[in-house]
């Protein structure tokens, strides 16, 4: 496990650095407040299509096809990425309509309740309701995290980690979650992936499946012969 958090060093240093800034102005700040002085960024052509596809990294959707070519890649990081990302995904849908239902979304509040004029990127389909933990911070970080504790190569670890931050920032770009909302998510998702890292990967299990699903393919087939 040294060995673990040597390597990926500077990835916890930077995540930890940006978390203690996000809990720092969520403990000092209301979360309207917050988001209307974030919001102010909306309206830049270039960061409004970054992030109006950036976002997609994060969806329910995109998720079996990243996962499909994680699998082919390399059979044991998929299960691995597979298994924290279902773990991640069941643990934030149970919070969001079990326990957190009644938080509503940055939309629904400036429109209903705090009523006051936002901007938004075109295009984009804004919800309302159970917005906390965010699900695409939470499947970003539950997958990207995984890559980036898999690979030896420190500039691949970084581009990665960016990705699931990135991904997630977008949810508060476009408005469809709090900055506490994809805050819980990325924990969430850092949690999974790390413990099934040392569960699965740490651990040594699945050691025959750390290959390309097309070398295992052609292993059975020698077998056969």
């Amino acid at each position: 496990m040294k060995q673990f958090l040597k390597n990926n060093f500077a990835v916890f240093l930077l995540y930890s650095v940006l978390l203690i800034i996000a809990l720092s102005v969520l403990l000092n700040f209301e979360k309207i407040t917050v988001h209307i002085y974030l919001n102010q960024f909306v309206g830049n052509k270039f960061l409004d299509t970054f992030f109006y596809y950036i976002t997609y990294l994060g969806d329910g959707l995109a998720a079996p096809f990243l996962l499909l070519l994680i699998l082919i890649y390399n059979l044991r990081l998929g299960i691995f990425s597979t298994i924290s990302f279902l773990s991640a995904t069941i643990t934030s849908q149970i919070l969001k309509h079990c326990f957190f239902d009644d938080v509503n979304r940055p939309s629904y509040i400036f429109q209903w309740i705090y009523r006051h004029p936002i901007r938004y990127v075109e295009g984009v389909y804004e919800y309302l309701h159970n917005s906390f933990p965010s699900g695409h911070a939470t499947q970003a970080f539950s997958i990207f995290m995984c890559l980036v504790f898999f690979t030896k190569n420190k500039y691949l670890k970084l581009l990665f980690f960016f990705i699931a931050l990135l991904t997630s920032i977008s949810r508060v770009y476009l408005s469809q979650h709090w900055l506490g909302d994809v805050t819980a998510g990325s924990i969430i998702g850092m949690f999974f992936s790390v413990l099934f890292y040392y569960v699965i990967v740490e651990k040594n299990k699945l050691g025959n499946l750390n290959k390309p699903l097309s070398t295992l393919k052609n292993s059975d087939n020698r077998l056969e012969k």
